[in-house]
Formats: C-alpha cells, sequence, structure tokens
C-alpha cells in the first residue's frame, strides 16, 4: 500500500524552511554591507586619485593620504563583516590594503 503524497512521514520529516523575518534580515544585511563597503572604498579611492595628481615634492603628504586610505580599507572590510556578525580579525583585512599598496608602487614609483 502507497502512502499518499500529501502526508508526512514522520520518520524523515522535511527540513524546516526559513521563516520570511530571517530571510528579509538576511537580505537587509546584503544591502547595508555593500553599501558601507563600497562607500567606504569610494572615499579611500579618492584619496588614492588625489595623491596621483599632487605635487612629487610633497612626499610626506602623498605617504600620509596613502595611510588613510589604507586604514579607510581596511575599516570598509570590518564593516562588512561587523554587519555580517563575523569575526572581525581575518585575513581578509589584508584584502583592504591590497589596493593601496598597488597604489603606491604606482604613484611613489613612478
Amino acid at each position: 500500500m502507497s502512502h499518499p503524497r500529501h502526508l508526512i512521514d514522520m520518520s524523515n520529516p522535511p527540513a524546516p524552511r526559513p521563516r520570511a523575518s530571517e530571510r528579509l534580515i538576511r537580505v537587509q544585511q546584503f544591502v547595508m554591507s555593500t553599501l558601507a563597503v563600497t562607500t567606504i572604498l569610494h572615499f579611500a579611492a579618492g584619496l588614492v586619485v588625489a595623491v596621483w595628481f599632487m605635487d612629487e615634492s610633497r612626499v610626506v603628504s602623498r605617504v600620509g593620504l596613502l595611510v588613510i586610505a589604507g586604514i579607510l580599507g581596511i575599516c570598509s572590510v570590518v564593516a562588512g563583516l561587523a554587519i555580517h556578525r563575523k569575526n572581525v580579525f581575518t585575513p581578509w583585512l589584508v584584502v583592504g590594503v591590497l589596493p593601496v599598496i598597488a597604489a603606491a608602487y604606482f604613484t611613489l614609483g613612478r
């Protein structure tokens, strides 16, 4: 005898589905982290562009702006991780500094 398909087999219950409120919170977290990270990284990129157009004789100012841009890059990664309630002390922090290292190579090494 076969069982009707609409009945639940209690020895093998279906996996619970996430509630609508949990899905909404997840989407809100992704939207918030995307906005925070891109906004902070755009500010850091603006500092790098400012370094590119500065007078080459102002080395200390150029290095200072690159350091600030690097700190902002790290802050953007921390903001994204914190919004998702993840551990902020991860190797992903290096990702925030890599663009500034590349910018330093091209702006100070030219």
